[in-house]
């Protein structure tokens, strides 16, 4: 008998350790990876990745996980659907996809077929626009700009869209450009290094958080006529966002959109898109930028949304252009 009973209680061991090892091999099979690339990391966007893997994580029950890589940018991120076999999700302006997909710009030389695979999913917060002067004025308008030392930054979406701005409204021979770094911009103002300077990220953005708790600033508001003829996207900085400025800011911003690939199966990019809408409130208690997303923004994306993402939103009742379905 206690033969038999070692041989049962070996046995019994062996079953509950196969048992086990075959509820991990389970669990491991109903996780889906999903690789995320956005932006490098210590920038504004490469927190949003965290921010956003751990929303769908806790959203999934882990069956979802998003697992973040570093970018060098937009062009990179678009750059490397043409490599990526998996789940592939990554951030870019609506703007640069229609340049992927027509072989212009910068992917002219890098044309790929896989780039008319690209799919949308859900907005992200947008680049937006914000010209930081020295002074308790609240907001003023951009011909306050004349006769300033402005550090811009080089080679950033923001120092081309300052630059534009400055030609297109006249003041390109009136304003003394700094030959700076942007990451110099806050303490050079602090410092009286310079009077003005302009940077791009989502708002609330930590570079103008961190200079107007130090010293009273001032913003850049532009009228409906200026923000037309920027040609790009208006923006509204709602007023109390930055300490002393009460007033909302009027600018202009760059739409940012998640975009998957033709490759993702419809459940999976059902799941993630619903996750990020029900989710979205606790992310914007979290963080404020997530407060700016609304299903309106959807009208910048110009490429057709991957099904499982579009099932979504005809399932929650939210409108969606025609040209994305």
């Amino acid at each position: 008998m206690r033969l038999l009973s070692c041989s049962f209680r070996r046995a019994l061991s062996v079953s509950i350790a196969v048992l086990a090892l075959s509820a991990v091999s389970l669990s491991a099979q109903a996780q889906t990876r999903i690789t995320y690339k956005s932006s490098s990391a210590g920038t504004a966007y490469y927190q949003m990745g965290v921010e956003l893997s751990e929303a769908i994580r806790a959203g999934t029950d882990d069956a979802i996980v998003l697992t973040l890589e570093e970018s060098q940018g937009s062009v990179q991120n678009v750059m490397e659907v043409m490599a990526r076999q998996a789940n592939y999700v990554f951030t870019a302006p609506p703007a640069l996809i229609e340049q992927a997909m027509a072989s212009e710009g910068p992917f002219a030389q890098r044309r790929s077929p896989r780039f008319q695979e690209i799919r949308g999913l859900f907005p992200i917060p947008s680049i937006t626009m914000h010209f930081v002067l020295a002074g308790d004025h609240g907001t003023a308008p951009v011909e306050a700009l004349a006769g300033k030392h402005v550090l811009i930054g080089r080679g950033t979406y923001g120092a081309r869209e300052a630059q534009r701005y400055f030609e297109l409204f006249g003041l390109d021979e009136e304003i003394r450009v700094a030959d700076a770094a942007l990451g110099n911009g806050p303490d050079a103002l602090k410092n009286g290094q310079i009077d003005a300077f302009v940077t791009a990220s989502s708002f609330p953005t930590p570079n103008v958080i961190e200079t107007a708790a130090s010293m009273p600033i001032t913003l850049v508001s532009l009228t409906d006529e200026q923000i037309e003829q920027t040609g790009a996207v208006a923006q509204t900085i709602p007023g109390g966002t930055y300490p002393g400025i009460n007033e909302d800011v009027h600018t202009t911003s760059l739409p940012v959109m998640a975009f998957t690939t033709a490759q993702m199966d419809d459940d999976t990019a059902f799941e993630l898109t619903r996750t990020f809408w029900e989710r979205r409130d606790a992310l914007a208690q979290e963080t404020e930028w997530w407060g700016s997303i609304t299903p309106e923004l959807l009208s910048n994306m110009t490429t057709p949304l991957h099904p499982g993402a579009l099932r979504y939103y005809e399932e929650a009742g939210i409108e969606v252009p025609e040209a994305l379905r």
